[in-house]
């Protein structure tokens, strides 16, 4: 008992605090009339470091587990340990393949000083084009990655590529440790962590891209992320002590910077963030010492709309800072995109098109859905989220009404919704879901959070003790009943999840999955073999992120979408799979100082499953030579397609394209130098 009435007279002193004049009285009063409690019985302490123990025991190895069957995993899917180089290389796809060959390049630089500056002045990847690739691209994680490779010397020891996926696979554990934490801090039991690590792996589809691109920046940082929402976690828990604030906030500190540095799009994450920890301000559900927000008089009033503003357009403010002092335009295209996305703006535009019809970029659709009702998921989440959310509305116009609320909640109140550290994620969980709902891609993001508050709140007494507070429960004490259903369901589902989905996972471990690419092979050595060490490739951005990352040579595009110059470059390329003359290609081409050209048959007879999405029809609309709306005039070419057209080897095509090498998925032609052009 003496053990819990410190945090409660803790609790009322804080309240008592809000009032003061300023900070420095408030600590003042803090430190002069807090008492110290009483230590608690020995036989008390053990428990709850037993309980800890056991608890820091199952999130560290429920993380080194999931690492360990990533591994496995990828092992088996591509055969890795027994590929040659160049075949491992081929798995990274699109963007992933840049990602690691300027890892690659930073392992043979001289010295890292030379190699990040080669990164930052790089003129050696784009054609006519220099670029700072370190901060366009967030190569941040490979320059850690190298500077670890060779300062703990593993370079005697395991191979590059390994290094690297292993760090990959490393933070993915942390991922589900992090996950684990926060799933634990809110329910007050490790079960919840466990139900957690199992609901994220076998929806793994739907929580992490890390089967499909291993070096994708999200996978670099989220795991940083969750750990940044474990610490705020902890730190707007009401009865955390001193130090422990202290080490949440330095944690949240360090593991935002780490974030913000590892992916380019962590701003978007931190403003959903920021606007939920103001609506959790707004509505007086945290100490107003952790928000740092007064209240009352003129000047606070004041205080609050600048507070409201710096929250809402401090990650506009940054940017408008940086682009004063590194002017580009790498995020315009995304305006755009989100105006034709919702219906705001009608475009022909091939790129703008092109990105609407990925499949990250769609709504989800109904598989994603069945995905997660089949593991139980999505019921369970959505009977936590209506339970939290009408307490946490409850309370809200409870304080709005000017009824007076206990500060320490205790589980006979069956107030769940006057927990700070639930209602924020509460409030965090909606914005990422409304965005899911409409990008299939930010599913991501909210899945693992699905899984989080799921577990959380069938293991959490307060949960089923505040539905049984509105059923008015009376045959059985309802804080028995909440406490044998926290442990009970829990349990249940566990069991059933482990008897459907176990043996599926261990079926993927034993089966030999094969990742066989011949034609992709054979093009890449061809290249190394017999194309100059000068020459540049142009061809799709796909393509040509693998021709850097396996030969090294110069290319015309890349697989980026954050470059207003690279997207219109990718526009112009991709002309290729259009109805345009051989002398308009030409012209195309070498304005980019192009010497080969590789058509790719599986573009150039692509057979979409989406009406109207695959590239040529894309291109078609785009030059306007099919119809796409009424009142559109129809372009006649008289040309036909190129990729189609220049395999033919007759004239005019032969004048400015020889055929150098083809196999069954590519054919490479070598771009004549002409004086004259012939019609």
């Amino acid at each position: 008992m003496a053990e819990e009435e410190g945090p409660t007279v803790e609790l009322r002193q804080r309240k008592k605090l809000k009032s003061s004049e300023n900070k420095e009285s408030v600590k003042e009063e803090k430190i002069s009339d807090t008492p110290i409690p009483e230590r608690a019985p020995k036989h008390v302490l053990f428990q709850r470091f037993a309980k800890i123990f056991i608890g820091c025991l199952a999130a560290v190895t429920s993380g080194m587990m999931y690492a360990l069957y990533l591994s496995a995993y990828h092992e088996r899917k591509f055969w890795f340990s027994n590929r040659q180089e160049l075949e491992r290389e081929i798995t990274f796809q699109g963007d992933s393949a840049i990602y690691y060959s300027y890892y690659k390049d930073m392992l043979k630089a001289p010295s890292f000083e030379r190699g990040v500056y080669e990164l930052t002045h790089n003129n050696k990847t784009v054609s006519l084009k220099t670029i700072n690739a370190v901060q366009q691209m967030s190569l941040y994680p490979e320059l850690i990655a190298s500077v670890l490779y060779q300062a703990t010397g593993s370079n005697e020891i395991i191979e590059p590529v390994y290094f690297y996926i292993g760090i990959v696979f490393g933070l993915q554990g942390i991922y589900v440790t992090a996950l684990f934490v926060t799933s634990w801090l809110m329910s007050g039991t490790w079960l919840a962590g466990m139900l957690t690590v199992a609901w994220f792996i076998i929806n793994r589809v739907d929580t992490t891209r890390i089967e499909y691109s291993i070096p994708l920046r999200e996978n670099w940082a989220l795991p940083y992320f969750a750990c940044q929402i474990a610490a705020l976690t902890g730190y707007l828990k009401s009865n955390l002590n001193t130090y422990g604030e202290r080490f949440c906030y330095l944690l949240m500190s360090a593991s935002t910077y780490t974030f913000m540095m590892m992916w380019e799009y962590s701003h978007y994450l931190l403003f959903l963030q920021a606007i939920s920890l103001f609506l959790l301000d707004s509505f007086s559900l945290e100490q107003s010492d952790k928000l740092n927000v007064k209240k009352g008089t003129f000047i606070a009033k004041i205080m609050k709309v600048i507070n409201f503003y710096l929250v809402c357009t401090l990650t506009v403010t940054l940017n408008i800072m940086m682009k004063m002092f590194v002017p580009h335009k790498e995020n315009g295209h995304m305006l755009k995109f989100l105006e034709v996305k919702f219906g705001l703006n009608m475009t022909k535009n091939f790129t703008m098109n092109w990105l609407l019809c990925q499949e990250s970029l769609q709504a989800p659709s109904q598989d994603f859905f069945l995905r997660l009702t089949q593991s139980s998921l999505l019921p369970f989440y959505i009977l936590v989220l209506i339970i939290c959310f009408l307490s946490m509305m409850q309370v809200i116009f409870r304080r709005i009404g000017g009824k007076s609320l206990k500060e320490t909640i205790t589980l006979e109140d069956g107030r769940i919704g006057g927990r700070p550290e639930i209602i924020y994620h509460v409030i965090h969980t909606i914005l990422l879901g409304s965005l899911a709902m409409v990008i299939e891609g930010l599913k991501y993001l909210w899945t693992p959070y699905v899984c989080m508050l799921a577990a959380f709140g069938v293991c959490s007494p307060e949960l089923w003790m505040t539905l049984f507070k509105w059923l008015r429960l009376r045959t059985v004490h309802p804080v028995l009943l909440a406490l044998i259903l926290s442990m009970a369901v829990p349990t249940i589902i566990g069991l059933s999840l482990w008897k459907e989905f176990f043996p599926r996972l261990m079926t993927e471990l034993m089966e030999l999955q094969e990742f066989y690419d011949p034609d992709t092979v054979e093009l890449m050595t061809w290249i190394k073999r017999q194309a100059p060490v000068a020459a540049v490739f142009a061809g799709s951005p796909q393509l040509m992120g693998a021709i850097k990352l396996c030969t090294g040579w110069m290319v015309t595009s890349l697989p980026l979408y954050n470059d207003d110059d690279l997207l219109k470059r990718n526009e112009n390329i991709y002309q290729i799979y259009s109805k345009r003359s051989a002398e308009d290609i030409y012209k195309i081409l070498t304005s980019y100082k192009a010497n080969y050209l590789i058509v790719e048959d599986a573009i150039c007879n692509e057979v979409g499953t989406t009406r109207g999405c695959r590239v040529k029809d894309l291109l078609d609309i785009a030059n306007g030579h099919v119809v796409c709306e009424e009142g559109d005039k129809l372009t006649y070419s008289k040309y036909g397609r190129f990729c189609h057209e220049v395999k033919i080897n007759y004239s005019p095509y032969v004048n400015y394209f020889t055929r150098v090498y083809w196999n069954r998925s590519y054919f490479v032609y070598k771009i004549n130098t002409v004086i004259s052009f012939q019609s």
